[in-house]
């Protein structure tokens, strides 16, 4: 081979090399930008599932309140109710009509 083709065949590699390299820095970045757009979707919703959690735990704490609340409520009528047989007893002792 003489000195022109080595050149040529050299100058032809080069410029192959470079393509390639253009290609595989291309998809490099094109890879990162993906994943970096997928890491900023996972940031989101791992956001939006704790937000999500804490408004949980709220309606939960509220609903627990509300049970309470029912459950005093139904302690006083069945108070109520007690104090109530014992006024009719009573009055059917004293001879009332209830």
């Amino acid at each position: 081979m003489d000195t022109t083709t080595l050149a040529t065949i050299s100058s032809l590699l080069a410029g192959v090399a470079a393509l390639v390299g253009g290609v595989v820095t291309y998809l490099g970045k094109r890879g990162e930008t993906a994943l970096t757009g997928y890491s900023a979707l996972t940031g989101d919703l791992q956001e939006e599932r704790d937000r999500l959690d804490a408004r949980v735990r709220e309606l939960g704490l509220q609903l627990a309140e509300r049970d309470a609340r029912a459950a005093e409520q139904a302690s006083l009528r069945a108070a109520d109710q007690a104090e109530i047989a014992r006024l009719r007893a009573l009055i059917m002792t004293l001879g009332g009509n209830p």
